[in-house]
């Protein structure tokens, strides 16, 4: 029975990913912003739904480990396996302003995160200090992003077809529903198989729950690099990843302040560190993710998991 809802969740997340990209990519032209806005805030902030649920959940009911652990490995995933797979399929093009905005965004963000996590708690004055952050940054992206000409869509009839406002939101916000629910059934599925074998909850966390709540992110970025939207891949990324630091810890911390379990502040935190300066040097050597350097990205992922089940064992 749980194989038969890790099928149905898939399947649902591959059919929910190829209508979000539609919908997203037709909202962009609709509403005159790129699709890299766009990936930044409806496909950002949708994909990341499951991780807030998760993490909210874990929290209230006394699994601080995985909370935090979920959001911390997602963003290792969404680094280092989904911008590592999405690359291999089809090299990744990184627009160059849109990096140093966006890019600058997440740096930040990711320290901002690391020096409220090593401090041992993360309390509400820094779950609302991370939640003011992610505001201040929406509202500067869409400001600079509606004042760039470049950043305009350019309409592409045959890999985004002109359909009308509303069906291209329906599109965007069914296409999020349905990621949803798919995660949500692979998740239980896949939780419950790790937790049988008996593993701590930050590990399920680290690992299994953070990279099937990133399966949205995977699912979306997957099907724009094969679309040939690679705006749209990348500021999924970029989006989601500045929406699980500031808005899903924050959003959680606001709601049930939560304590870092040693390990992750004493080695998980540092990767999510590290796999960020890694997508920064990729993005800027030539402004585009190759093949090549998508592979690299998948076997540290392999590496750091390996790791982690090599030190619970």
């Amino acid at each position: 029975m749980l194989l038969i809802t890790l099928a149905l969740g898939l399947i649902l997340l591959v059919a929910g990913g190829e209508v979000l990209v539609r919908g997203a990519v037709a909202l962009a032209e609709r509403l005159g912003v790129s699709p890299l806005l766009v990936g930044l805030t409806v496909v950002g902030f949708g994909t990341s739904t499951p991780e807030l649920v998760t993490s909210l959940q874990a929290a209230l009911q006394g699994s601080p480990g995985l909370a935090v652990g979920n959001v911390i490995g997602s963003n290792i995933a969404n680094i280092l396996l989904i911008l590592g797979i999405a690359a291999v399929l089809t090299p990744v093009a990184v627009s160059r302003g849109a990096f140093k905005r966006d890019g600058t965004a997440l740096i930040l963000a990711t320290v901002a995160t690391m020096a409220i996590v090593l401090t041992g708690t993360l309390g509400r004055v820094g779950g609302a200090a991370l939640v003011l952050g992610l505001l201040v940054y929406i509202v500067v992206a869409y400001r600079i992003d509606r004042a760039t000409p470049a950043a305009l869509v350019e309409a592409d009839s045959a890999s985004a077809p002109v359909m009308p406002l509303w069906r291209a939101a329906l599109f965007a916000v069914g296409g999020i529903a349905i990621t949803i629910l798919g995660a949500r059934f692979l998740v239980g599925a896949a939780t419950s198989l790790a937790a049988a074998a008996g593993v701590s909850d930050t590990l399920i966390g680290l690992t299994v729950v953070a990279v099937g709540t990133s399966l949205p992110e995977l699912v979306t970025a997957v099907m724009a690099a094969i679309r040939k939207q690679g705006d749209i891949a990348f500021g999924n990324v970029l989006g989601s990843n500045i929406y699980n630091v500031l808005g899903i810890l924050g959003i959680t911390a606001l709601v049930k302040p939560l304590e870092v379990p040693a390990e992750i502040a004493n080695f998980d935190i540092w990767v999510m560190g590290a796999a960020t300066l890694v997508l920064a040097a990729v993005a800027v050597t030539g402004w585009r993710v190759t093949r090549a350097e998508g592979a690299g990205l998948v076997a540290l992922y392999v590496g750091y998991t390996g790791w982690l089940v090599a030190g619970a064992v």
